[in-house]
């Protein structure tokens, strides 16, 4: 069974709105067993919504619409409802009864322009909203082809407790017995079409099986989504496919778990009550903010330290200035000797330092733009010290960044898994 999403209103189409309810409404969908093929976002256009209802009906076993059931004359998921489906509207008297009693509750006068709210496609069920006064629709486009057509409400808090109570029961009574199950590897230290070429010959060909492979500034996600008819059958297909590929990818697998990098750290860390501090200058405080959004961060990270000139980085971090002079600020020396006096500074048991050149001018430095330099100091006498140099072949100082602060913590966890240690 099939699903496609449409989110109603011209202001989903402005930059600074997301249309989370999506999100909601396909992760319930795929809980039961339903594939959620498509999502689109229509603006207050009637002939444009019609369209696409048509399109999504003829593709789709159910169609979803979230927003436009408000009383104004933009809110038109009603009227374009019953104009694809070539049905009339009646006035419900119940529904306006209730839309009414809600503004007594309120203690405020409905306008009439809150009459429309109670206009019901012929032949729909009502579905209450306790959060709000837009009723949502439910409606068998007929009984041979079994299509539904379901109107929520657009604000999310009415929509999920709408969804919950009213959709969930119908969905779960309709939906066919199938089961889905995803299964996710994090992946990091390698780009995207090498390891596409490393497990492709593991997941192509696969009933049942769809493969999907996201990749954001160095962190790369592979996510195994198998429908199969129980449960059990989809995590058997998800795990033997995830754990092959696990295998064939090697150390550049740092999460089974969907965490993140920086959380996968944490736990290794929190597990061996050790500390951590970084040193950062071409980043300029991105790593720290990677580390400190994990909650309870504060259990083993103790701070850190941009230091961003030549002064700062002797004053601060130690780091000599005959140092300097001689290799430069974008050097493996320099690293390391951030990292070290990081360490030390802090009385931390870990250190991760960052020095480059982000670009997009050289800024007198010898080191082409894209030099990153990392360093990680950890225990011992004397101290060990590991550095790593990267060089990206791109002029953007954002990429760069964003790329060295992946680069730091894959450095990091690699470091902690020799040392021994593992998450709790």
């Amino acid at each position: 069974m099939t699903a496609e999403i449409v989110a109603v209103g011209s202001e989903m189409l402005t930059a600074g709105r997301l249309d989370t309810n999506s999100l909601f409404i396909t992760e319930h969908l795929n809980s039961l067993g339903i594939e959620v093929t498509a999502k689109h976002v229509i603006g207050d256009d009637n002939g444009r919504l019609v369209t696409a209802i048509r399109r999504a009906l003829a593709d789709a076993d159910i169609l979803i619409l979230s927003g436009g059931l408000g009383p104004t004359e933009d809110d038109l998921t009603r009227d374009a409802v019953a104009e694809a489906l070539g049905c009339q509207m009646l006035a419900d008297a119940e529904t306006l009864h209730a839309i009414e009693q809600r503004f007594r509750t309120m203690k405020r006068e409905m306008p009439a322009i809150n009459r429309r709210q109670a206009m019901v496609l012929e032949g729909a069920e009502i579905l209450r909203n306790d959060k709000g006064t837009a009723p949502g629709q439910w409606r068998v486009v007929d009984e041979k082809s079994g299509k539904v057509v379901v109107m929520l409400p657009g604000p999310p808090s009415e929509l999920k407790s709408m969804f919950t109570r009213e959709c969930l029961p119908r969905l779960a009574a309709i939906a066919p017995p199938t089961a889905i199950h995803t299964a996710v590897l994090r992946v990091t230290g390698i780009s995207e079409s090498q390891l596409d070429q490393t497990i492709a010959p593991i997941y192509l060909n696969r009933a049942n099986l769809a493969t999907t492979v996201l990749a954001h500034d160095g962190d790369l996600q592979v996510r195994f989504r198998a429908q199969c008819a129980t449960l059990d059958a989809a995590i058997a297909l998800t795990e033997e496919v995830a754990a092959r590929a696990a295998e064939a990818l090697g150390e550049h697998v740092y999460s089974r778990l969907d965490e993140p990098l920086e959380v996968v750290i944490g736990n290794r860390l929190a597990a061996a009550n050790s500390t951590l501090v970084v040193a950062e200058s071409a980043t300029g405080g991105g790593l720290a903010q990677r580390i400190t959004g994990v909650a309870g961060s504060s259990a083993y990270f103790i701070g850190g330290y941009v230091t961003y000139s030549k002064k700062m980085k002797t004053d601060v971090l130690g780091v000599p200035a005959a140092l300097l002079e001689e290799f430069g600020a974008v050097s493996k020396e320099t690293a390391q000797a951030m990292a070290e006096g990081a360490r030390l500074a802090a009385r931390a048991d870990w250190a991760i330092s960052i020095t480059g050149n982000a670009g997009p001018s050289t800024d007198g430095s010898e080191a082409p733009v894209g030099t990153v330099y990392i360093g990680v100091a950890g225990p011992g006498n004397p101290i060990e010290i590991t550095v790593t140099h990267r060089m990206w072949p791109v002029n953007d100082r954002g990429r760069v960044r964003a790329f060295a602060v992946q680069s730091a913590l894959d450095l990091l966890n690699r470091r902690l898994i020799a040392h021994g240690l593992l998450s709790a």
